[in-house]
């Protein structure tokens, strides 16, 4: 669950900033004209979200046991590639979201109001999507049922969604610099949890070899229906009795995924307040400057 609500806080609060500084910049332009367009997009955005997690849900259901092995398998390994593409993203380039947004806003308000729609709706729909996603393939890894993590994801973006709001609102300052990398970097350990159990899937599927083969097997010490071993489980997807595949996919991918992004050669340190203007001038946090 917990996993599923770092996923839910971190690329809902990516969205969260995205419309607050596409709203703040209108009202700040005296383009209030231009606000529905904007909402129409963004809603657009979260429909095909929730369409796309729905269609990934219920139509794995109609497919044989290898197929939806090989299907979550692939989806997991491209879950990965995007989250790891995403955490790498925003570290190199939050401080010039806000530029980059006002330069795509100024010429979507010149080509009208479907240039704003667009504008939104790619701006918004690409969070959207990689959750959708994200959260779909964490939940087969995690063997928890689908309540509980759809439950943290729910309560990740609804966290964001507030933290969005106060933002906007100029009453809350947080270092942002600082937040997206640890939650950057818990993103990884949970990537590199989704992407063995992917090729774990694959094996399953008959696509790889190897599925007999375990690295090591602690389940006596371990039980996977212990409350720790669920714990683990939900929140690191680790799995007692891998495969020599798993563990080598895990260590080739956790140890210099998280090297290069813990580097020191992105925000410098105590600076990344990001500035987010209401309508009456207030601020909020500034994109930090890279070191």
């Amino acid at each position: 669950m917990f996993a599923n609500y770092l996923i839910g806080l971190r690329e809902g609060l990516e969205a969260s900033l995205v419309v607050c500084i596409l709203i703040a910049y209108l009202v700040k332009t005296d383009r209030r004209d231009a606000l529905k367009p904007i909402w129409i997009g963004i809603g657009v955005a979260v429909a095909l979200a929730l369409a796309f997690g729905c269609v990934l849900e219920f139509g794995s259901q109609e497919l044989t046991f290898k197929a939806q092995e090989a299907l979550g398998g692939s989806l997991s390994i491209i879950a990965v590639v995007l989250v790891t593409w995403m955490v790498f993203w925003m570290r190199r380039t939050a401080r010039h979201l806000k530029a980059d947004l006002h330069g795509k806003l100024d010429a979507a308000l010149r080509m009208g109001t479907g240039a704003l729609v667009a504008t939104a709706f790619l701006a918004v729909g690409r969070e959207g999507l990689e959750t959708s996603l994200f959260v779909w393939t964490s939940v087969r890894a995690s063997g928890d049922g689908a309540e509980a993590p759809l439950i943290g994801a729910l309560l990740g973006l609804a966290t964001a969604v507030v933290l969005g709001w106060l933002f906007y609102r100029g009453a809350l300052r947080i270092n942002l610099a600082r937040f997206f990398t640890w939650t950057g970097g818990m993103l990884v350990v949970v990537a590199a949890g989704v992407l063995a159990y992917g090729f774990h899937d694959l094996q399953e599927a008959d696509f790889l070899p190897g599925l007999r083969d375990r690295a090591f097997d602690i389940t006596g010490t371990i039980p996977p229906d212990s409350w720790y071993g669920t714990l683990l489980k939900g929140v690191f997807n680790f799995q007692p009795d891998p495969t020599v595949l798993q563990v080598t996919v895990w260590l080739l991918y956790l140890i210099p995924t998280l090297a290069l992004f813990l580097a020191p050669v992105g925000f410098a340190s105590g600076k990344g307040k990001v500035k987010i203007p209401d309508e009456q001038g207030s601020r909020g946090s500034e994109p930090t400057k890279a070191s």
